[in-house]
C-alpha cells in the first residue's frame, strides 16, 4: 500500500446509502400499508361522526318555542295598537291562540286573513286570538293591520320580554292555550286553515291533544333579525 493512502479520508456514508433498497418486485412495505389504512378509517370515522351530527340536529325552525309545550303559557301585558292595554286578565279562563308575527315576515303575511277570518268565527264560541308584534316598526304594523283588516288585538313586544318568555326565535309562530293557560299546541311557520280549525276545536271541546303537539313548516318561516 502506498502512503498517500493513508492521507486520504474514506468517503462519508451518505443518507441515501442507508435507505433500505426498494424490492425487487416494487411492493409496499407492510409498514406503509398499515399506516395508509390508519389514516383512511380516521377520514372515514370523522366523516360518519359529522353526518349524524347533522342528522340529528334539530332545524332552527324547530327549536322556536319548543320548551313551552304543557307549560303555564307566560302572562302577557303590553300595549295596543288602536289604544289600550293587554293584560293577563282580559284572556283569563278562556282558549287562546298567540300568533307572534311581523309586517316584513312574507309567510305571516300568507296567512294573516285566516287568521282573522276564524278569529271573527271562533271569538262567538269564546276563543280568544292575539297578535304579538316583534322586531317592526309600529308604522309597519299598523300598515299592515289595515291591509289586513285585522280586528283582534294586537300589540307590540316593545322590549322582547315577550317572545324571550315564549323561546320564540323566527316567525310566525303560534301558540294554543287552553281554559287552564297552558300551551297546548305550539305550530312554527305558515299554518293551513284545516290544522288551524282542527287545533282550535280541541281548545273549544276541552279534548286532551292527540299526536303530535308540536309541528313546523320550515318552508314558511322567517328568522328574526
Amino acid at each position: 500500500m502506498r502512503q498517500d493512502d493513508y492521507l486520504v479520508d474514506p468517503p462519508l456514508e451518505s443518507d441515501a446509502d442507508n435507505e433500505p433498497a426498494p424490492s425487487a418486485s416494487g411492493r409496499i412495505s407492510p409498514l406503509r400499508v398499515v399506516a395508509i389504512v390508519t389514516v383512511v378509517a380516521g377520514v372515514l370515522a370523522l366523516t360518519a361522526l359529522l353526518a349524524l351530527g347533522l342528522a340529528n340536529r334539530s332545524p332552527v325552525t324547530g327549536r322556536s318555542g319548543v320548551t313551552r309545550i304543557d307549560k303555564p303559557a307566560p302572562n302577557i301585558s303590553m300595549p295596543l295598537y288602536g289604544g289600550g292595554a293587554l293584560t293577563p286578565a282580559d284572556y283569563a279562563d278562556r282558549p287562546v291562540v298567540v300568533n307572534f308575527w311581523a309586517s316584513w315576515c312574507g309567510p305571516c303575511r300568507q296567512e294573516a286573513p285566516v287568521f282573522e277570518r276564524l278569529s271573527q268565527e271562533y271569538g262567538e264560541r269564546g276563543v280568544m286570538f292575539i297578535g304579538i308584534n316583534i322586531q317592526d316598526a309600529n308604522s309597519d304594523a299598523e300598515a299592515y293591520l289595515s291591509e289586513f283588516g285585522i280586528t283582534y288585538p294586537n300589540g307590540n313586544d316593545e322590549d322582547g320580554s315577550i317572545s324571550v318568555d315564549y323561546g320564540v326565535i323566527g316567525i310566525p309562530v303560534t301558540f294554543f292555550l287552553n281554559r287552564d293557560g297552558v300551551v297546548q299546541r305550539r305550530w312554527a311557520g305558515v299554518m293551513r286553515e284545516t290544522q288551524l280549525r282542527q287545533w282550535i276545536d280541541e281548545l273549544v271541546l276541552g279534548t286532551v291533544p292527540t299526536g303530535e303537539t308540536q309541528w313546523e313548516n320550515p318552508e314558511g318561516y322567517e328568522p328574526l333579525r
